[in-house]
């Protein structure tokens, strides 16, 4: 790119530029000039709050938008949830300013958003906070500014303190602070940081806000090891390519100078063809630790979601099957009842299909217990079906809400005004309930799977260019799409799903003019940070990387990186949740990762297949090491030992026991479903073999490999020991390739593990020892195979200590334990204390069959001399009493939970 070329060739007045001196007549005789009122310097200032929370929200307060009430939520606004004691919101500028009175427009809005109790305005002496004087105002009215002034202060920071209500939930839309700037800089912002996919193209959407003329810009690269080219570098939102690989910087600077910059990671497009699903089918599982964890799930939890579904009595989290009964009397035209529940509870009846459906092929191996239940399971499916295909609208529309709704409050369907009515969000379970069931049934049924057609070509039908545009307020319906577009083409031929999958890519490119808490801020392609309502964001992302997958789009590619890199690498928890609650369930800043992080089960569900879809797209090992470490650390531990309670939220610090339901349990069939799909999570193939991703022992139809198929059976005690044999049995002998994932527990650039542990201890075909060559993280095995082939190998496990970023306030002086894929927890009902530090001991590990189903527990010493005792985070929490009661009282109190722990 060029940078030769200079400043003020162009200038602008923005919005909020210097009116000119105002001078009256008799002013003008007396040579006096009558000066405009003072500028609203809150645009040029930067915003610190008491509560950690999102750019977006910070950003949201002094954006200069005008509300149209109280109760407007069309822009972000500025939460303080459950506040406890006094709250501030902060501005800082540059520069001394000197103010004189501020603006509050407070967002009240129904049961949720209250006025606050009370505040004051406080400036920066220098060295502390004082109030201002004369304060006169201070009002807390809804619908308009509340205006307070006060005595002239020079200062370099403003602070509203704010009192809540009794606790009750607050938010500012707009605050303004007025006064005159000792010099008028104007503020820039080049963006944020992003990978850009060679050849492919980014957005830059830099910000400039001045009081005074718009100032000339520049775009320039001041780093890096390639061109990059800048569509119009004068122009503060712009694009840029790149097509050598390599660290960048670009810098936006304006008049003064005053500048801003970005990071700039140019990497290679992946494969131009993705790798193909293994779909589950009928499975067995050998290896000790999850066949008790299947047991489990579908001895007791599956059938416990099936009996909550029947329920028709729920006082909390209430509708499941009777809305599907009602919705039915309904198209017939018969007397029906009104809607129970969320407008989304048809959710957790799909889901529970779902999990039935692949419960069902596992294989009970005798076990009276599995067998019992997957008996109960089949009479269920074979009741439930007929029920929700009759609530199903003769062109294929399914949500129950809307069926059973008044016309007046619902008037149609897919309508603008109703985002947040889960219509795509209830009917993609659906759709994705229906796949397992073809694969439970050999395609010999086809009710739900042709029931799933006629939806899907409902919308296909109704949406889409030159119909209607329109998105869901909660992602779902993107990735079912593309996940059954790819299952109908495999099924029935290339093609005839093609229509489903540019459905998907419609439905995310219709996401733009809303907010950051449903990513619906920016079109998908320049969305580059990890934002908003957790589970709704990594659904979104994961049916972007399917778009990306499907059709090689460079700016889907770049986004798809861009927020893998950003949620991986500052926003991620070192037990591979995501989550940390500081805004509406979602992502907060980056590094702000508070150990009571909400972690929702939903989210890790998310994040599998998110990083699943990006190893399909990249062939690349390290998307396999991360969703094999949120499965085992983040998600199994949300159902308890037994399978008869879970956890909504999977906190770093544990208090409470799990329980039995929840006033929102979306998440009760989705960690069933989403744990048993073991084949498709073990085991990806290519055009020239098969990948292994998971360490499972188990018997797997893997489909067709090379012309033929093929079963691998896999016979381990992973993760408590690291020997995996895996042998190979195609039907005809063939030669392909097999790939096995060499796990690198370094996922994420936030943490590091000491010693280092990794590589394979050792490798052999048949007995005998192979050259390995890795390739993307994979050891890769060349051969002809015959049936019967064993390979043999064997992965370090020792235990590691991990240390946290500095930036991540809550873990810094802290210490993690980790021992092959499991990260480790301290827990009160082991030890008396677990608020001391760790000795400078060395670890140790101890295969404990009598304590919680059997772990490999951790073995250290705590500063004062005592026995430290560390469990696998998946076992957490399970001796701390009957769900959802009290904790129950061990020799040391109740029981508490932690991953991090004094150094």
């Amino acid at each position: 790119m060029g940078n030769t070329k200079g400043f003020g060739r162009r200038t602008f007045l923005s919005g909020a530029a210097l009116a000119p001196l105002a001078v009256s007549a008799e002013a003008r005789g007396k040579r006096i000039a009558v000066r405009r009122p003072p500028l609203n310097l809150a645009l040029i200032a930067t915003v610190a709050t008491s509560r950690a929370t999102s750019n977006a929200e910070r950003a949201s307060v002094n954006s200069g938008y005008a509300p149209s009430n109280s109760a407007d939520g069309s822009h972000d606004a500025l939460r303080y949830w459950e506040p406890e004691g006094a709250q501030w919101v902060e501005y800082t500028w540059t520069k001394p300013v000197t103010l004189d009175s501020v603006d509050v427009y407070w967002h009240i809005a129904g049961t949720w958003l209250y006025a606050p109790k009370s505040y004051r305005v406080l400036y920066w002496t220098g060295s502390a906070f004082e109030p201002v004087s004369a304060a006169a105002g201070l009002g807390i009215a809804a619908d308009q500014f509340n205006t307070t002034t006060f005595k002239p202060v020079k200062t370099l920071r403003l602070r509203l303190e704010i009192e809540a209500d009794n606790a009750k939930n607050f938010a500012l839309l707009q605050w303004k602070a007025y006064g005159r700037p000792s010099v008028l800089l104007p503020r820039v912002d080049a963006g944020l940081d992003r990978t850009l996919i060679a050849g492919g193209e980014t957005y830059l959407l830099g910000k400039v806000r001045s009081l005074g003329e718009q100032p000339a810009l520049l775009w320039r690269k001041t780093s890096g090891p390639g061109e990059v080219k800048i569509a119009d570098e004068d122009a503060a939102q712009t694009s840029a390519t790149a097509t050598v690989p390599g660290n960048y910087t670009l810098e936006l600077a304006a008049r003064g100078p005053v500048t801003s910059s970005l990071a700039l990671k140019v990497e290679a497009p992946p494969p131009d063809e993705r790798l193909d699903v293994v779909y589950t089918t009928p499975y067995a599982i050998t290896s000790p630790f999850w066949k008790a964890r299947t047991k489990a799930l579908i001895v007791n939890w599956i059938p416990y979601c099936v009996k909550q579904c029947e329920r028709t009595d729920l006082t909390i989290g209430e509708g499941g099957l009777d809305n599907f009964i009602e919705a039915a009397k309904a198209l017939r035209g018969q007397p029906h009842g009104k809607h129970k529940g969320f407008v989304f509870s048809n959710a957790w009846v799909h889901q529970t299909i779902e999990s039935m459906c692949i419960a069902l092929m596992v294989d009970a191996q005798g076990d009276p217990e599995i067998l019992s239940a997957q008996a109960a399971m089949r009479v269920t499916l074979e009741k439930w079906i007929p029920i929700i295909l009759a609530a199903q609208h003769p062109d294929g529309y399914l949500q129950t809400a809307y069926t059973l709704a008044d016309r007046k409050e619902w008037p149609e369907r897919w309508s603008p005004e109703h985002r947040d009515n889960h219509e795509g969000y209830v009917s993609g379970y659906f759709i994705e309930s229906a796949i397992n069931h073809y694969t439970l049934t050999g395609g010999k049924d086809l009710r739900l799977y042709n029931a799933a057609k006629k939806l899907a070509d409902c919308w296909a039908a109704n949406i889409g260019p030159g119909k209607k545009a329109w998105f869901d307020g909660h992602q779902e319906m993107e990735q079912a799409l593309v996940r059954f577009g790819r299952f109908v083409n495999d099924m029935e031929g290339h093609g005839k799903g093609d229509a489903y999958i540019a459905l998907a890519k419609f439905l995310l490119e219709s996401r733009q003019g809303g907010s950051e808490y449903d990513q619906s801020h920016l079109p998908p392609q320049q969305q580059y940070e990890a934002v908003g309502h957790a589970v709704r964001a990594v659904y979104f992302y994961s049916g972007m990387s399917d778009i990306a997958a499907e059709t090689g789009d460079r700016g889907y590619q770049s986004a798809v990186a861009s927020l893998r890199d950003n949620m991986v690498n500052r926003k991620y928890y070192v037990t591979g949740g995501v989550g940390s609650g500081d805004t509406s369930e979602g992502f907060g800043d980056d590094y702000a990762l508070k150990n009571d992080a909400y972690c929702e089960s939903c989210s890790s569900c998310g994040l599998i297949f998110f990083q699943y879809k990006l190893n399909l797209s990249y062939h690349d090992a390290r998307y396999a090491d991360l969703y094999e470490e949120t499965m085992y650390n983040a998600l199994l531990g949300s159902v308890d030992l037994e399978g008869k309670a879970f956890t909504y939220t999977n906190p770093l610090e544990d208090r409470a026991p799990r329980y039995h339901w929840h006033t929102c349990p979306c998440c009760v069939g989705n960690i069933p479903r989403t744990l048993l799909m073991v084949p498709t999570w073990t085991y990806v193939k290519g055009k020239d073999g098969l990948y292994v991703n998971l360490f499972v022992g188990s018997k797997i139809d893997v489909g067709d490999i090379a012309g033929t198929r093929v079963e691998m059976v896999q016979e381990t005690n992973y993760p408590w020991e690291g020997a995996v044999a895996i042998t190979v049995n195609p039907a005809e002998a063939k030669e392909f390739a097999v790939r096995i994932r060499v796990p690198n527990r370094a996922t994420s650039t936030l943490y590091a593990a000491t010693p280092a542990i990794g590589g394979l201890k050792s490798l052999t075909v048949n007995g005998v020892a192979v050259p390995v060559t890795i390739e993307n993280g994979y050891a890769v095995i060349r051969r002809r195979w015959q049936k019967g082939d064993k390979i043999a190998l064997e992965l370090p496990l020792g235990v590691q200590t991990v240390k946290a970023d500095g930036r991540i306030e809550a873990t810094r002086g802290k210490l993690a334990i980790r021992r092959g894929p499991l990260v480790y927890n301290v827990e009160t009902a082991d030890q008396p204390r677990i608020d001391l530090a760790m000795a400078n001991a060395a670890l140790s590990e101890t295969w404990r069959p009598d304590l919680l189903g059997g772990v490999v527990a951790v073995k250290g010493q705590w500063a004062d001399g005592s026995p430290l005792l560390a469990i696998p985070n998946y076992a957490r929490m399970n001796r701390a009493g009957p769900a959802g009661e009290h904790p129950v009282e061990h020799n040391h109190g109740p029981v508490l939970s932690q991953v991090w722990i004094k150094a």
